[in-house]
């Protein structure tokens, strides 16, 4: 089968996985300890029915919507993901010529085999870039200058990841970067690549190593005080975290567990999409609200934008067809 071939998501997830190095595989597809909110993040989407009517004129149907004023053809964004080298060659820069191509927003993560300048000047319609707090404040804020000089739209910062979660399989693996992939961004300022370590993920120990467990929502309004961009809050799945995020300077939150990647008690994210939107509808109508977590069919999108989300992000697909295809899929 060819990725042209792919009549859905669950094929061009066949196809990836025939096609990368285990280690690879197992570090996009695996969650935290037993990835039980790997699954319960496609659960609990299946177990939402949509209560349609009928007899409505669709002869003429739009699926655009807005972004911060951006204007893209449909309510799916690229959700941020590392290290798309694993997957092809071409790496980021496929991923947002792809998306480009789809007319949609892309989201850079930091933890990018290509800097954010190249990605950007690549880049046919929006970016975004996501944005870890590190210890060394000073780099964190040389990466948000970074951000806004090369094009970025928006800056989105991971909350839910002051440690990394125990991912069972990079552990096994002892994952690491192979020779010749770095974190292109974090070289600029100047560090040291992600290599492999015998007996653990060699991710955990640079997140250890490197980002700030002591963060609190004063680092929100720190990211607003230093930043032109509107800041996104991503990582939140209590409503009354949503509601902190707006009161520090948030525009916009992402409802997400971070794939199931971070916390495996997690709950699922479209379970608490509805107060959460419903919370900020009540503080500020304006947030942006997006959402992650086990999209993976139309119906997926239709049921989170019925719940209170203005568009999804997607992640582990778009590294399938990254991998399946490179740019086309």
């Amino acid at each position: 089968m060819f990725v042209v071939d792919a009549l859905n998501l669950a094929e061009l997830e066949a196809l990836a996985q025939a096609r990368l190095p285990k280690m690879a595989w197992d570090y996009y597809a695996s969650g935290a300890d037993d990835e039980r909110c790997v699954q319960r993040n496609r659960d609990a989407f299946a177990e939402l029915s949509l209560h349609y009517r009928v007899m409505v004129d669709v002869e003429q149907r739009d699926l655009s919507t807005t972004v911060f004023g951006d204007h893209i053809a449909m309510p799916i964004c690229v959700a941020p993901t590392a290290f798309h080298k694993l997957a092809h060659a071409d790496g980021e820069l496929a991923s947002v010529r792809g998306a480009g191509d789809a007319h949609t927003l892309f989201i850079l993560s930091t933890l990018s085999n290509t800097r954010i300048e190249d990605v950007v000047a690549a880049a046919s319609g929006p970016v975004w870039f996501q944005l870890y707090v590190y210890k060394d404040r000073a780099a964190t804020e040389a990466l948000v200058h970074r951000a806004e000089a090369a094009g970025a739209r928006a800056l989105v910062v991971t909350v839910d990841a002051p440690l990394l979660g125990r991912r069972e399989r990079d552990v096994r693996n002892g994952f690491g970067l192979p020779e010749g992939l770095g974190i292109e961004n974090m070289y600029a300022e100047g560090y040291a690549p992600v290599r492999r370590v015998d007996g653990e993920s060699g991710l955990a120990a640079y997140f250890a190593s490197l980002l700030d467990a002591s963060i609190t929502w004063d680092a929100i309004a720190w990211l607003r005080s230093i930043a032109k961009l509107p800041v996104i809050v991503k990582g939140i799945v209590r409503a009354d975290d949503a509601v902190r995020a707006v009161e520090h300077g948030a525009a916009g939150i992402v409802v997400s567990n971070h794939g199931g990647r971070q916390l495996d008690a997690s709950p699922a994210t479209i379970e608490v999409l509805p107060r959460i939107a419903d919370a900020l509808a009540a503080r500020d109508p304006s947030c942006l609200v997006l959402l992650d977590g086990g999209v993976r069919r139309g119906a997926d999108v239709i049921k989170a934008i019925a719940l209170g989300a203005r568009a999804v992000l997607v992640g582990r697909p778009v590294l399938w067809g990254l991998a399946a295809g490179g740019r086309e899929g």
